[in-house]
């Protein structure tokens, strides 16, 4: 693999500071509204030196718009200039590992030296729509080592003499493509991250000697004890000669705590559905003003607004400042959540005014 390449920081911010995205699609908006905010939100990341941009994997939810990370990215390479783009995540179990190594080899192609691929375990959905991502295919996440370690393999052209895939298949564009033309190697492969919200893939990061981001905005009652479980089991690689960190959080900032308060209820809303069993929907404030509101639901609710950070910006970065240093996480990354496809891009643009980083590509 290739070796991890550091970002740096802009700015005030403690650490480098990027972006995630879920392209949030609340109810009064389209799927063609929430793409091209999406679009607008990667420009001002890359802008206000943000260090990375990486777009999630979801299926089936009305309230997120992206299923293919690989597609976004490919319309995202051409709108930005430095900015590192990359999946937070692809959900490894839901795919062939060929089809994600072929896709982001693509990615590496287009924009060498620019694509991260975070790899998570989950399926990014719920089990109904697990079965009809898998149907008939036998990769799913009892197997998810054996599927790293193939994904691995074809990013890197490495396969053991032994493996009935070396000299068979390759990974088309990749390191094996250049092999097998005669030419010296002109592709590396993108930077490989393990996501995850447990210990589980934390100490499988940290042996593998891979960099780990951890999803505090799921879990983040998790995230010292994931920190230090990768730590321990940190094993010098080729890729990382030391652990190398990302805690990424849930945020809104506004010009008002009440105004960024009302847009983290619609937040709390949808996952108080879907912790019901019900389809991820993310109403207005206005709507959620008129719902008659059970006691448990409020109180599923107060736990999900409790993951959250949101405020002013200022009140945002210094949340963010606190808890990098209580974790000593190397890099944040955060993920604006809230009903409105504008407030979220003024969200991010808050918090990069609290760090005080650059106002345009021209100060970079």
């Amino acid at each position: 693999m290739a070796a991890f390449q550091p970002v740096t920081k802009k700015g005030n911010a403690p650490v480098p500071l990027s972006l995630l995205d879920f392209a949030v699609t609340g109810q009064g908006n389209s799927a063609i509204e929430t793409i091209q905010n999406s679009i607008e939100l990667a420009k001002l990341a890359d802008g206000r030196g943000y260090a990375r941009y990486w777009v999630a994997e979801h299926h089936s939810m009305p309230a997120i718009s992206v299923t293919s990370p690989a597609v976004m990215l490919s319309r995202l390479i051409g709108e930005t200039k430095q900015i590192r783009l990359g999946a937070g995540g692809m959900m490894l179990p839901n795919f062939p590992p060929l089809v994600v190594a072929e896709q982001f080899g693509m990615l590496e192609a287009m924009a060498p030296g620019r694509i991260d691929l975070g790899i998570g375990r989950a399926p990014g959905t719920d089990g109904y729509t697990a079965t009809a991502l898998r149907r008939g295919h036998s990769f799913g996440a009892e197997n998810y080592i054996d599927q790293l370690q193939e994904l691995l393999h074809f990013l890197d052209d490495d396969f053991p003499e032994d493996d009935p895939y070396k000299d068979k298949v390759w990974a088309v564009p990749g390191p094996g493509q250049d092999r097998q033309n005669g030419i010296p190697r002109s592709l590396n492969s993108p930077s490989v991250w393990l996501l995850g919200s447990s210990g589980y893939s934390a100490q499988l990061a940290g042996k593998m000697g891979l960099p780990f981001a951890f999803a505090a905005q799921l879990a983040p009652e998790n995230l010292l004890m994931a920190f230090d479980l990768y730590r321990k089991n940190f094993q010098p690689s080729e890729v990382l000669d030391k652990p190398h960190t990302l805690a990424c959080f849930g945020v809104y900032a506004a010009e008002t705590e009440k105004e960024a308060l009302l847009q983290t209820e619609s937040f709390a809303h949808s996952m108080m559905r879907m912790m019901r069993g019900l389809s991820y929907l993310m109403p207005s404030p206005e709507a959620l003003a008129r719902y008659p509101y059970t006691a448990q639901e409020r109180q599923l609710m107060e736990g999900w607004r409790h993951r959250m950070f949101y405020g002013t910006g200022e009140t945002v970065v210094k949340s963010l400042n606190e808890v990098q240093k209580r974790s000593e996480a190397d890099e944040l990354m955060i993920v604006n959540l809230g009903h409105s496809p504008k407030g979220i891009l003024r969200s991010a643009e808050l918090i990069a005014d609290a760090y005080q980083m650059p106002s345009g590509l021209t100060d970079l």
